[in-house]
């Protein structure tokens, strides 16, 4: 079933078009990449800031000018991504590698969520349980940029 739901992915008009165009498929790689770094680099820091580095940061500010600009570049991973898949549905349909991506980034998902339920208001530092979260999303979206870049080898 998922392998005749990828063919038809592929077969699509989106997936024939970023085929066959010639820059469909690069700016959507580019627009993938650009997402990647403002997310990773955006809440990166906010997580390192909120593991205990770089004190000297106010903790609340840099959450609420980082923040956005990482959601910013979830939605550019979000929308550019299926461009990526409908080109190749068929082949990355099987790919382990991208569905441990794609379960890590969910993962990622419920831990920023549990995240921002535990840290309500701008309370000072974190404690140690919103550190805990912040090593997890590092290593989650730090992980999934690792397995994005290796679908290509596997």
């Amino acid at each position: 079933m998922l392998e005749s739901f990828a063919a038809t992915i592929e077969a699509s008009r989106l997936g024939v078009f970023v085929q066959d165009s010639p820059w469909a498929y690069p700016v959507a790689n580019l627009v993938h990449l650009l997402g990647l770094v403002l997310l990773v680099g955006g809440i990166g820091i906010v997580d390192l800031r909120l593991a205990g580095l770089f004190r000297s940061l106010p903790l609340v500010p840099l959450m609420r000018t980082l923040t956005p600009l990482a959601i910013g570049g979830f939605v550019l991973t979000a929308l550019s991504g299926p461009l990526l898949f409908a080109a190749d549905a068929a082949t990355l349909s099987g790919s382990t590698t991208l569905g441990w991506k794609l379960a890590l980034i969910a993962i990622a998902g419920v831990n920023a969520a549990a995240f921002r339920w535990v840290r309500r208001g701008d309370s000072g530092e974190a404690t140690a349980l919103e550190r805990s979260f912040a090593l997890a999303s590092m290593t989650l979206w730090l992980t999934v940029a690792a397995l994005g870049r290796m679908i290509a080898y596997t």
